[in-house]
């Protein structure tokens, strides 16, 4: 019994001088030695030793407890242990990480004492030294959240306290293995208007903007988020921005990682994972001053940049270039007088407020007297309202260039008003009242055009209608092409060998456009003067009657803006040809597969092409009368209009699903190898999920330009669906983007390639359908985590390539805009 005491003893004196993970607090007369931790009360937060990444380096950090990668603040970042001996313990109201030889390695910087002093973690995720005997924020002797690293925690401050001048503001890693301050920080500007920056060492990189009553103006979206509860504080003795979670029980961190971009990750429990959820920089135009001075910057316009109304582009050749930097000056020089010769004001709505450091505000302002005191200074160039609630109050000057403006929402309620000399007012407004009367002149225009239209539509109906009727009873068509037409009961135009003859100038090899194992395509012009593209079959092809046939009935019956639109046939003498609309600019592959002409598609065009497919798959789908597999789709069978709209063909291999039918099988497996799933290749099913692995390798390859293929990389055998995979669970999908694709914004890129990866996975029923991924594709929707592909691997002892399982661990690495 005696014994049993005595243990007892020993384990409770153990357990106080040891803390165990139940512990949270430490006195004096306790440490943490390295394979301990301090638990915040709830669980929520470890303090502990680790070793980043690769390092072998020992620091002190505090990091979540459900997720022990995601470190939030490291004490010694900059001097890290050697070995495994240091110790971490408070003393005199001084926290300190002793080394191996019982020398400092760190220390707070703790300026008053306690009697009573402890360390404690809270279960917000700050450190503190407090008097054990006196609680409360205000009596905190030393708080690690005053010393941020690279994470913005909810309840800890960005800013600045304008007494002591402790300035709190977050900088990057150096690298994933190196918690070292990087390069980058974010932090609270407070030249004028206070606004929030992203840094590279001394240069502004990108801005987050400032607080206009509601948020940062230069968020996007029209409302508060419903998650997170932003507050700014501006006082004689602070001003910081906070941010509080409204739900308790969800976990969310914005940090600045090695690279620069901002980023807000929340914890998802169903997933048991982060999810990226707001990044910035998130496309070009949120890079600091895109597009130069007096000039706003809209993703989706071509050009990104243009000039203020009453503004020119300061280097016109720079401009045509692509260069914007230099950005615009006054077309005509401010007059800076009274009277009706004076200077004044064109309102702006839609765009983020131009960079405040050179602005001056005061909050007690109506926005007339706000006019009329920049009037009055020849160097005020614009102002605004303060804050927008409420219908808006106070004065926003702003003095000297205006810069870093872009486009965020048309009915965003943020406005500002820029001076302009009163010559450019008139022209500006009388271009408005032009622009009126043109937009009158066009809605009168295309009314009465598009009556001429259905004219001359009806008319030709009629005249084709004759002409093949008249062509059936002089029996120039043979019995296959009459069991076409009148089987299926179609109404689609018979073109006599002869015209098609005439419009090629004889098949000859000038008009040729192209060739594949059906035979050549013919460019060729009819009387009428249409233009037409003559697909015609090879006797020696192996697509026969039964293709030619299935291509005709299908396509006939089918109208989409991105089909494309097939005019008529002829069987005569043995031939056996399909008249289809001319697409000038030819097939895709002959763009994108190319090193020259793949700079023509620049990231804009490409994301349109993607879409346009999608589009036109869900019709064949879903929307059209029939449900159609195309069962070929690849990039030469996407042909491309005019204004580089794609148009899918070649339905030659199409199926047709009756009623509730979901798949099929054949023994007769014929494609293309590449862009075939893996179940048609090895076991002839097919389904429209087939088609969906083919798109999701269409996908890759217009974000890479290269063939799927063929594909050969120096580090492995893999063929391009396996280098995507392999570049996406290594966290470096970036890596397989074209670098002929100019300008272009990363979260729809790696969005496309999120997709991608979605739609090529081994299992067809892991595959979304073509509505999910339009809607991916066109939204900021929570993405799924994708599985393996089933892609081919090149082997390098055979020519032929085959389908190979392969077992990797995936991580996720999706993008999304901000909620």
């Amino acid at each position: 019994m005696k014994a049993f005491t005595y243990l007892f003893v020993f384990a409770i004196v153990w357990s106080f001088l040891n803390p165990s993970n139940t512990l949270d607090t430490i006195t004096p007369i306790q440490s943490i030695r390295d394979g301990d931790t301090l638990v915040s009360a709830s669980r929520r937060f470890q303090l502990g030793f680790f070793s980043p990444g690769n390092s072998k380096g020992r620091y002190v950090g505090i990091w979540y407890t459900k997720s022990s990668g995601t470190v939030v603040w490291v004490a010694n970042r900059d001097t890290p242990l050697n070995d495994h001996s240091g110790v971490l313990k408070v003393t005199n109201g001084v926290v300190i990480l002793l080394n191996s030889t019982n020398s400092v390695a760190w220390s707070s910087n703790t300026s008053r004492t306690a009697e009573n002093p402890v360390l404690e973690l809270l279960d917000n995720g700050n450190l503190v030294v407090k008097d054990e005997k006196v609680d409360g924020p205000a009596n905190y002797l030393w708080q690690s959240f005053d010393y941020p690293c690279d994470t913005f925690l909810p309840e800890m401050k960005l800013g600045k306290n304008l007494v002591t001048g402790l300035d709190r503001f977050f900088t990057s890693w150096k690298s994933t293995d190196d918690p070292a301050q990087g390069e980058f920080s974010i932090r609270l500007d407070l030249r004028g208007l206070p606004q929030v920056v992203v840094m590279q060492g001394d240069t502004v990189k990108a801005r987050q903007g400032s607080w206009n009553g509601l948020r940062l103006n230069g968020y996007s979206g029209l409302t508060p988020n419903p998650l997170v509860e932003v507050e700014f504080h501006f006082n004689e003795s602070e001003v910081f921005y906070d941010y509080k979670i409204r739900n308790s029980s969800v976990f969310t961190r914005y940090i600045i990682n090695p690279s620069g971009i901002a980023q807000r990750f929340t914890w998802l429990d169903r997933i048991n994972r982060w999810e990226l959820f707001s990044t910035t920089p998130a496309d070009q135009c949120a890079n600091y001053a895109f597009c130069g001075a007096y000039a706003s910057c809209t993703i989706g316009n071509t050009p990104v940049c243009a000039c203020l109304e009453g503004f020119l582009p300061k280097s016109p050749k720079a401009w045509d270039s692509v260069d914007w930097s230099d950005g615009c000056v006054r077309k005509t020089p401010l007059n800076c007088s009274d009277g009706p010769d004076g200077d004044g004001f064109r309102k702006y709505t839609g765009l983020r407020l131009p960079d405040t450091s050179s602005s001056w505000f005061d909050k007690t302002m109506s926005l007339k007297e706000c006019e009329e005191l920049c009037l009055k200074n020849c160097s005020c160039t614009a102002y605004g309202s303060l804050d927008i609630r409420m219908g808006g109050s106070g004065c926003l000057l702003w003095f000297g260039k205006l810069v870093d403006i872009r486009d965020i929402a048309k009915n965003a309620e943020d406005q500002f008003y820029v001076r302009l000399a009163a010559s450019e007012l008139d022209h500006v407004e009388k271009k408005r009242r032009s622009s009126k009367k043109k937009l009158a002149g066009i809605v009168i225009g295309s009314a009465l055009y598009v009556l001429g239209m259905i004219i001359i539509g009806l008319v030709t109906y009629i005249w084709k209608k004759k002409r093949r009727n008249q062509a059936m009873k002089k029996g120039n068509i043979g019995k296959e092409c009459d069991n076409v037409g009148r089987k299926e009961d179609i109404e689609l135009p018979i073109f006599d060998l002869t015209a098609i003859a005439n419009a090629t100038d004889n098949f000859s090899n000038n008009n040729k456009l192209g060739e594949g194992g059906f035979g050549s395509v013919y460019k060729g012009t009819l009387l009428e003067g249409e233009e037409i593209a003559v697909k015609r079959l090879s006797k020696n092809s192996g697509q026969g009657m039964f293709e030619f046939k299935n291509e005709v009935i299908l396509i006939a019956k089918l109208q989409h803006r991105n089909l494309v639109r097939l005019l008529g046939y002829c069987i005569e003498e043995n031939e056996k040809m399909l008249i289809y609309e001319y697409m000038p600019n030819k097939s895709l592959d002959s763009l994108i597969f190319d090193q020259t002409k793949s700079k023509l598609l620049d990231w804009h065009m490409r994301i349109n092409i993607i879409a346009g497919v999608a589009r036109g798959l869900l019709y064949l789908h879903q929307d059209s009368r029939l449900r159609i597999i195309h069962r070929d789709l690849k990039a030469s069978n996407i042909l491309l209009d005019n204004d580089m709209n794609p148009k899918i063909s070649d339905f030659g291999l199409a199926k047709s699903f009756g009623g509730d039918q979901g798949d099929a099988e054949t023994n007769r497996i014929i494609g293309t190898y590449g862009y075939m799933s893996p179940e048609y290749a090895v076991h002839g099913q097919y389904s429209i999920k087939s088609d969906v692995f083919s798109f999701g390798v269409l996908i890759l390859e217009m974000v890479s330009g290269k063939k799927n293929r063929g594909f050969s990389h120096p580090e492995h055998h893999h063929n391009l669906l396996g280098h995507a995979w392999r570049l996406w669970i290594e966290g470096r999908p970036i890596e397989l983007i074209d670098n002929s694709v100019g300008d272009f914004s990363l979260s729809e890129m790696l969005r496309c390639i999120h997709v991608g990866l979605l739609c090529v996975q081994q299992r067809s029923e892991d595959r979304p359908n073509m509505s999910s991924v339009v809607l991916m594709l066109s939204s900021e929707s929570l993405l799924p985590k994708p599985r393996q592909p089933g892609f081919y691997i090149d082997s390098p002892e055979a020519n032929s390539s085959c389908i190979t399982p392969c077992s990797t661990n995936g991580i996720t690495f999706t993008l999304f805009e901000g909620r």
